[in-house]
């Protein structure tokens, strides 16, 4: 299971590097994706600001697969979609409209905070 688990991790944190990469280089993948209006210096924004996050992302979940000695560090990512996914809803209950690209996000921000706290728990219990 731990085996499985940490390529499971791995590959999150690889997909996510890959997004973060993609998206330094190229911004408009993420104005693209994510229906983001980026106009002149604000680009370079978007690329700090989705850039730091996708990738401060994966880099704990590629630090926390490779040495699950250090499962502490699944609790970057699970912290950075934690924190994601509780302001998204805050803006819903402040009126925020619910489309189907936010139900997307907050499923992928769910399921990433899940198996980021799962991932981190067993790697500290497991005898590796």
């Amino acid at each position: 299971m731990t085996i499985a688990l940490r390529a499971i991790v791995a590959l999150w944190g690889l997909g996510f590097g890959f997004m973060a990469l993609r998206g330094i280089i190229n911004p408009a993948a993420w104005t693209e994706g994510f229906g983001v209006v980026a106009q002149e210096g604000a680009i370079n924004n978007l690329r700090a600001d989705y850039g730091a996050f996708f990738l401060v992302a994966a880099l704990g979940a590629l630090w926390g697969a490779i040495q699950p000695r250090n499962a502490k560090a699944l609790w970057v990512p699970a912290a950075l979609f934690g924190a994601a996914l509780v302001i998204r809803l805050l803006g819903l209950a402040m009126g925020d409209p619910l489309t189907d690209a936010i139900k997307q996000a907050m499923a992928v921000e769910l399921i990433s905070v899940l198996l980021m706290m799962f991932a981190a728990r067993h790697f500290g219990k497991a005898s590796l």
